[in-house]
């Protein structure tokens, strides 16, 4: 009976450099929820929050990036991509937190800090979601909300072409 010998060389990899350790990733793409901002007074009271995108990924026109969106901006972006997206399923943002909006409370509602952080996170965990998969990348409504210093809630849907 033939002895069967298990080939156990390594495959053949190229030593790494400091560059492969250290450099830049070959494609990354990180989006930072930060920031909260509370503005207005009464009724016209919301929280605006800094949205800041870095890349290297090609579709995107700008590298780096840094607007600030309210809540409803984040609304307005799942409808957009809902309608416009058929094959993306988008994820939940977090509630509209009607409770806390109710008057005579003991504490500041949706102004209050530990909502607006937990809020901040439920957002960035979204928009990590949603900028990750790669048929959302292609919405100009996604790439406007991450770009844009205001939103065109009047835009022509379409989608990104890599250039």
């Amino acid at each position: 009976m033939a002895d069967a010998i298990a080939d156990t060389r390594r495959l053949y990899t190229k030593p790494q450099n400091l560059n492969d350790a250290y450099g830049p990733p070959s494609n990354f793409l990180e989006i930072d929820v930060s920031n909260p901002e509370t503005v207005g007074v009464g009724r016209g009271r919301y929280t605006t929050y800094e949205v800041r995108l870095k890349t290297n990924l090609p579709i995107f026109k700008l590298k780096e990036s840094c607007v600030r969106r309210r809540y409803s901006d984040f609304e307005w972006l799942r409808a957009e991509l809902e309608r416009e997206s058929k094959k993306v399923v988008v994820p939940p943002l977090p509630g509209k937190a009607l409770f806390r909006q109710l008057p005579f409370r003991g504490d500041d509602g949706i102004f209050d800090d530990s909502f607006i952080e937990e809020r901040r996170q439920g957002l960035e965990q979204f928009l990590n979601k949603v900028a990750g998969h790669p048929l959302a990348q292609n919405e100009r409504c996604l790439h406007m909300f991450l770009q844009d210093e205001f939103v065109d809630k009047n835009y022509t849907p379409s989608k990104i072409r890599q250039a």
